[in-house]
């Protein structure tokens, strides 16, 4: 989950969250428990769930949850983590089809602005937002530069297509922060600060893809260099 914001935290966190603790290496039963997290954050908010209502939801006891997670800012970090690995698998296939770059990108920009519009995505990120001045960790988890984010993702594609000639960009990473940028102008601010109430239709998303497709090979595309 990367977002416009992401510009104010680059790198990893200095101090990282505490993080799953070792034990508790069953993952069906980890998976369990984040979905109940995921249920709960989702309905009442971070600060108003405890670890008692997420313990009900996952139907697992309170000793059990423990095993595996240390609080409930660990739990919302996970939940982070995995929400983001899934979303840049997604993004991954999205651009290793074999497809020409034009069709390559709009197939990664449809997904990617599909999930930064969802009402989950938006909603993690307003509880991200609240709680950053008393727990700026989470922020630096949902912003953090790892491999497993879909800028790392486009850049890696974008020096690739580089490599062969394809594109002419010399700061990949700034492109690929443009392009994201560009799939989701005009209504990702919309949606976080409320004044859009559900996200874009998806001929809507097709159509501020395809205008930021044409900007950005205007801009890298080797034909036009």
């Amino acid at each position: 989950m990367e977002t416009d914001v992401s510009k104010v935290c680059h790198e990893d966190c200095a101090t990282p969250p505490a993080g799953r603790r070792v034990a508790g290496e069953d993952p069906v039963k980890r998976e369990q428990i984040l979905d109940g997290a995921k249920r709960v954050f989702m309905e009442q908010g971070f600060d108003a769930a405890s670890m008692n209502d997420i313990t009900r939801a996952a139907g697992v006891s309170k000793g059990t949850i423990y095993v595996y997670f240390e609080n409930k800012e660990d739990l919302f970090a996970e939940l982070i983590q995995r929400e983001r690995y899934r979303i840049t698998e997604s993004a991954r296939h999205a651009l290793d089809g074999g497809v020409s770059v034009r069709e390559a990108l709009r197939s990664f920009g449809i997904l990617f602005a599909t999930h930064l519009t969802s009402e989950y995505t938006i909603k993690a990120i307003r509880m991200v937002i609240s709680v950053n001045q008393r727990m700026p960790n989470l922020a630096c988890t949902f912003l953090s530069a790892t491999p497993m984010n879909p800028v790392s993702v486009l850049k890696g594609y974008l020096e690739r297509q580089v490599a062969k000639g394809t594109l002419v960009i010399d700061d990949p990473e700034l492109a690929a922060r443009q392009f994201l940028e560009l799939a989701t102008v005009g209504f990702f601010k919309y949606r976080l600060f409320g004044t859009m109430d559900a996200p874009p239709p998806p001929s809507e998303i097709e159509r501020i893809v395809d205008g930021g497709i044409r900007v950005f090979l205007a801009a890298y595309d080797a034909a036009h260099n």
